[in-house]
């Protein structure tokens, strides 16, 4: 590391209490939680490690979403701490959880530095004008999961990375379709500016209690490009073996089948939330798994 971490100033007292108490609630929210039936069947150690990524990555984003205060003064602090980390010296428990994940699989920063940096756009941007800016803040928010999990696997291959980002895309954006009304009473607007206006859509029916056909339609659009960057999920799949294979298939799984449940929804987000069903999810990733298309 070139940084300087030494010039790093400290956290200030109620900067750090405020840091450690979000960390303290993520934690326990997360003790909560089961996992999903495929990570239960992931082997210990690995699983292990994806449970530590994991909670950092809710770490950063409750910080983002949730802390008092200025966020941005807070997520530098976190910023500062992950490169402390890579010097020997991080303080923040989701930080210094993921030196066995460092450690022992050459995760390189840059995905953890991203994940914050997503975070940081949340606090400055409201709205992404085009579809390819959208995709530009999925490369932060969602794409690092995906090359810290295939680091893990030690299958962190150049085309491997590249169809892991465009699966991670897709579900980052089939998310915020699922999310349009939550998102809207965040004042985040994830749906592409320009496709809203030509469609005629106001903020008003981002808000309303069900979905206008004009919003519709711009959400079928972005699940239609979804499916799509989905697409490289099937020969990811296939290059991958063991627990990664189960994985992964589980991810790509999950967004085919949340493009199936909004679709056979008509799009109708606002009116109650759409996602996929656990049998139509298995079956997806059962054929994934077997080398059929879905």
């Amino acid at each position: 590391m070139d940084d300087d971490v030494s010039a790093l100033k400290p956290a200030s007292p109620d900067l750090s209490v405020i840091l450690h108490g979000i960390a303290s609630r993520t934690a326990q929210q997360m003790r909560s939680e089961n996992f999903p039936v495929a990570m239960r069947l992931i082997p210990r150690k690995p699983r292990g490690q994806l449970a530590r990524v994991y909670a950092f990555a809710r770490f950063v984003d409750d910080v983002g979403d949730t802390a008092p205060g200025d966020r941005l003064e807070l997520l530098d602090l976190i910023d500062a701490d992950v490169r402390a980390l890579w010097a020997g010296g991080a303080t923040l428990p989701p930080v210094a959880g993921l030196r066995p994940v460092v450690d022992g699989c050459a995760v390189p920063i840059d995905p953890f530095l991203d994940l914050i940096e997503a975070n940081r756009l949340d606090q400055t941007t409201a709205r992404y004008e085009t579809f390819d800016d959208l995709l530009g803040y999925c490369r932060l928010s969602a794409a690092p999961i995906g090359r810290i999990v295939l680091h893990i696997a030690g299958m962190a291959s150049t085309d491997n990375v590249v169809d892991s980002d465009s699966v991670c895309a897709a579900l980052q954006v089939l998310e915020h379709c699922q999310d349009v009304g939550e998102d809207a009473r965040a004042g985040r607007i994830y749906l592409p500016a320009a496709d809203l206006h030509a469609a005629g859509v106001t903020d008003e029916d981002l808000l309303a209690t069900t979905t206008p056909a004009r919003l519709r339609h711009v959400i079928a659009m972005q699940v239609g490009r979804s499916s799509s960057l989905l697409g490289p999920g099937h020969k990811l799949v296939r290059r991958l073996s063991g627990w990664p294979r189960m994985a992964v298939s589980g991810y790509v799984a999950g967004g085919l089948a949340t493009a199936s449940a909004l679709q056979a929804a008509d799009y109708n987000v606002l009116e109650s939330h759409v996602g996929p069903s656990t049998t139509r999810t298995a079956m997806h990733a059962a054929r994934l798994i077997l080398g059929r298309r879905n």
